[in-house]
Formats: C-alpha cells, sequence, structure tokens
C-alpha cells in the first residue's frame, strides 16, 4: 500500500509546483491590447513608454494590463471630451498626416489623428517633434525615441480578456 501512495504524491507535488511554474511565466509574458471594435492586434505592453504631460487633467496609475501598475494620463479636447490615455513607442496603427501642432497635450510635439488599420476606429493620436517637416507622409514616418503613440483605454480590449468572451450567432437574435 506505502508503494502506491508513495508515486501518488510525488506526482501530485510536481503537478502543483509545474503549474506555479506556468502562472508565473504568464505574468511576465507580453500583453496585446486589441482594438475594441475589431479585434486588431493594435499593441503590446512591452512597448508601453510613459511620456508624461503637464497639460494633463489627472493622472493615476492603474491596473489596466494584466496585473502591472501602469500610468494613465486624463486629458481633455477643446470640444470638452474626455480621453484616458496610455502612451506607447510604438503601436500598429494608420497615421492621417500631416500633423497639427494646435491643441497638443504634449508640449513641443505635433499630433495626428491614430486609427486602426483593419476596422479605421479611431483609437489615439500619434505625436511627433514640432521641428519635423510639416510634409512628412505616413510611408515616411519613423518610429524613433522622439515619438509616441497615445491610445484611449475604451478603444482597447486586453487579448487575454477578449479570449474569454463568447460569440452569439446573428440566428439566435430575437
Amino acid at each position: 500500500m506505502w508503494r502506491v501512495l508513495v508515486p501518488l504524491l510525488l506526482v501530485s507535488v510536481s503537478v502543483v509546483s509545474g503549474h506555479n511554474a506556468s502562472q508565473e511565466e504568464e505574468g511576465s509574458r507580453d500583453e496585446l491590447l486589441l482594438c475594441r471594435s475589431c479585434g486588431f492586434e493594435v499593441a503590446a505592453s512591452r512597448d508601453l513608454k510613459f511620456v508624461a504631460s503637464s497639460l494633463a487633467l489627472a493622472q493615476r496609475n492603474d491596473t489596466v494590463i494584466g496585473e502591472r501598475r501602469i500610468p494613465v494620463q486624463l486629458f481633455q479636447n477643446p470640444q470638452g471630451l474626455r480621453f484616458q490615455v496610455l502612451t506607447f513607442k510604438k503601436a500598429t496603427v494608420h497615421r492621417h498626416w500631416p500633423a497639427d501642432e494646435q491643441f497638443s497635450w504634449f508640449p513641443g510635439h505635433s499630433w495626428t489623428v491614430a486609427t486602426c488599420p483593419r476596422c479605421h476606429s479611431h483609437l489615439g493620436w500619434s505625436f511627433q517633434p514640432n521641428i519635423w517637416p510639416p510634409h512628412v507622409t505616413d510611408k515616411e514616418f519613423e518610429e524613433s525615441e522622439e515619438t509616441f503613440v497615445a491610445l484611449i483605454i475604451d478603444r482597447l480590449l486586453q487579448e487575454n480578456f477578449a479570449a474569454t468572451l463568447l460569440m452569439v450567432p446573428k440566428s439566435y437574435r430575437s
């Protein structure tokens, strides 16, 4: 009888410790952010780059991506609409050049609208230094230390969360 119990105990211990190791690996894994409208992969958590702005109405640290606490800034546009944004050194978005220097939330930077390449939903804004020539086109844009993208939190969806959603076929609508 002891011969049977000992191997079972060893197996159960190895399964439990294997499970904990995989959970730790998942916590350190790169998280993808998707367009909330169509599911296109827009950004990765490894590309987060906090760019502080003195024009932010508020700033807080929040667990928006996984369990990491990251800075979220609140901005208001001239029409009074408010946006909570995360800043990234790069993201897969379509940029609508030329950039505009007026009403920039990041002093010293010009901005342009950033949309989803698949469904064209407005996801945020791309920023470049004001010193860049105004005739820069989408094809000429080069990511650098001075450029970044501010994405609206409400327009994004975490890949891990999206994987848990159920799709109901249209034939079941009432």
